[in-house]
């Protein structure tokens, strides 16, 4: 693959070869960060677990001190008293079974968190094909099925985000913004790596932290020092 001379020079400030501590990772990240645009800062975390073993799965969620920089549309299927909640709560969109044709066979997908009831599941679990795949479906272990609506919408849209293995038993989550302070983007992953150490499952053998890499959207990757996490 060809790179762009700003890639070329960007990768000069980073050693292939060396493992860096968060705090450095992170100010090497915004260095070596050159698109015109505010590139997302994203983390990517190798673990030593298989994931296709139920007792092996990582996933949850957890609020980053100093949000994505991305503002986050929430939708809420919820139904009585629960409605006006999510509203003043500050969700984007609230409603019930009268979403499912328009998600189903409009494909409306304007949102990007998706939290239910525990009565409305049996309405969202219709969905499962369409919100599945796009991992929108609520979940209780990420806290987006609850009756406390409330704290759900004001955890997400104050930063939270959730963490799960893809196929490869990999972690790929935003951390930050570019235009973040080297010091937001180092507690924001130091936040995110507490929850990931803590997930740890007791069936997990040997290295749990295979490795660890924090890259920008178009900027290469820094490799961090697992050692010293956790």
């Amino acid at each position: 693959m060809k790179r762009g001379k700003k890639y070329v020079e960007a990768a000069k400030l980073i050693d292939k070869s060396m493992l860096y501590d968060a705090a450095e990772a992170c100010s090497l990240v915004k260095k070596a960060a050159v698109a015109k645009f505010d590139e997302t800062v994203e983390a990517h975390i190798r673990l030593g677990v298989d994931g296709r073993h139920a007792d092996q799965q990582v996933r949850g969620a957890v609020v980053l001190p100093h949000g994505t920089g991305k503002t986050v549309r929430v939708l809420v299927f919820a139904k009585g008293d629960k409605v006006a909640e999510a509203e003043a709560a500050g969700a984007d969109f609230v409603g019930g079974e009268e979403l499912i044709p328009r998600i189903q066979n409009d494909g409306w997908l304007d949102f990007d968190v998706v939290v239910a009831t525990p009565d409305m599941m049996g309405v969202v679990g219709r969905l499962g094909r369409v919100l599945g795949p796009k991992g929108l479906m609520p979940n209780p272990k990420a806290g987006t099925v609850t009756m406390d609506v409330t704290k759900a919408v004001n955890d997400i849209k104050a930063g939270k985000i959730e963490y799960r293995l893809d196929k490869t038993n990999i972690i790929h989550v935003p951390v930050g913004k570019v235009s973040f302070t080297e010091e937001q983007l180092a507690e924001n992953f130091d936040a995110l790596m507490g929850a990931i150490i803590k997930a740890k499952p007791a069936a997990a053998k040997g290295q749990y932290l295979r490795s660890v890499t924090v890259t920008s959207t178009m900027g290469p990757g820094v490799k961090v020092n697992t050692a010293k996490l956790g």
